[in-house]
């Protein structure tokens, strides 16, 4: 038994869906990217690795990350398919880490990966027919007009804002630091050593390398913010729009997890010591306090409190998340979301997670160290955390 520590990491930078930079670019393409990137940068033999847990939502259930596996000659590296949607690839860390705390994996690598823009659309026969097909896309909860399964902006954005009494100005504001966080990381080179570039396919058939984050707005302005419309102008009060909500978005991320001792004993960079993780449940329609609910869980498997936490990556799935977190927890918004989240960079969804963890650990790294949660809400009424240590 040993304590799970992160040894390497990598993501691809991340891509407006339908019509940004990996619009072409398939989920099996991605999950081979981040995963030899990750192996690669560990310097561990491949063949030594005993599981690779990749997330995944909406995808058609395959397993992108035996896929991978296999494409990259790790024939006998078994692969994993978690989904638990945007907490996914917290999950798929949590996991990897409770394999190596028990003693029964060595080496894991786990992440995510979100190909939106290529994900196949699935049908579903029509009951009480033989041969009628329908468009089909899988529940996470059971639908209700207080929680319509299809709206998140309703189950996760209006029904957080009106719960936490939160106004159109505060989500906005806060949707406008995201951008203006996000384009200052870019510009200081904060994302480089995250990122993999990867060759793309441009609509002429052409390749060029992408390797930077492409959603954020740097024209974003308070003044265009405010001018969107609400999408629910038929509610009373309904707050959420395009703004201060997240993006559609591409991409993979992925960590390596080992046990300390072998890192010790090999000498392997110790990026960061997950600490702790957590998942969490609640009602559907407070899908977004499972953000919440997963952070006091986390913080109390690891005998923490707020106060002890440096930063904080809170996702943006809409900005009444992390606001009304704030709010709730009484957070310094210096330390929340501080080079950008899902307003702004954007919400590619398994593999939000493993984004988070490793941009907040270059960020804890930036400032010598210390305790970083991730967080997110997540499909169905829940919400996951990993806690690590820098």
């Amino acid at each position: 038994m040993s304590d799970p520590v992160i040894v390497s990491a990598a993501r691809t930078a991340i891509g407006t869906a339908f019509k940004g930079s990996l619009v072409n670019t398939t989920g099996e393409e991605l999950a081979e990217v981040v995963l030899r990137e990750t192996v690669r940068r560990s310097g561990l033999d491949p063949a030594r690795i005993d599981d690779v847990i990749f997330a995944e939502s909406m995808y058609g259930g395959g397993d992108l990350a035996r896929y991978a596996a296999v494409v990259l000659g790790m024939t006998s590296v078994p692969g994993q398919a978690v989904n638990r949607h945007c907490a996914g690839s917290l999950t798929a860390i949590g996991n990897g880490s409770a394999g190596i705390i028990s003693g029964m994996e060595k080496i894991v690598v786990a992440g995510g990966v979100q190909a939106t823009s290529t994900g196949p659309k699935l049908t579903r026969r029509v009951l009480g027919t033989a041969d009628q097909f329908e468009d089909w896309i899988p529940a996470t909860h059971p639908d209700s007009p207080e929680a319509p399964n299809m709206d998140m902006s309703i189950s996760v954005g209006w029904n957080t804002a009106k719960e936490a009494g939160l106004t159109r100005e505060e989500l906005d504001a806060w949707a406008f630091r995201s951008h203006q966080r996000a384009v200052a990381a870019i510009d200081e080179g904060r994302f480089v050593d995250e990122i993999v570039p990867i060759k793309v396919q441009a609509p002429d058939g052409s390749f060029r390398e992408f390797a930077v984050d492409e959603h954020p707005r740097r024209s974003s302005t308070l003044e265009k913010l405010a001018s969107l419309k609400v999408l629910h102008p038929e509610i009373p009060g309904f707050n959420i729009t395009a703004g201060n909500s997240s993006g559609v978005n591409d991409a993979a991320a992925a960590v390596t997890l080992v046990g300390a001792d072998i890192a010790a004993a090999e000498g392997l960079p110790t990026l960061a010591k997950v600490r702790a993780w957590a998942a969490a449940g609640v009602e559907p329609r407070r899908m977004g306090f499972g953000a919440l609910e997963s952070i006091s869980k986390v913080l109390g498997r690891a005998g923490l409190t707020t106060q002890d936490v440096a930063l904080w990556e809170i996702n943006e799935a809409f900005a009444s998340v992390p606001v009304a977190a704030v709010k709730e927890f009484g957070l310094d918004e210096d330390t929340v979301n501080i080079s950008g989240s899902g307003c702004s960079l954007g919400h590619p969804v398994a593999a939000s997670g493993a984004r988070m963890i490793i941009t907040l650990l270059h960020d804890l790294r930036r400032r010598g160290g210390g305790i970083g949660v991730a967080a997110m809400c997540a499909g169905g009424g829940q919400g996951g955390a990993v806690l690590i240590e820098v």
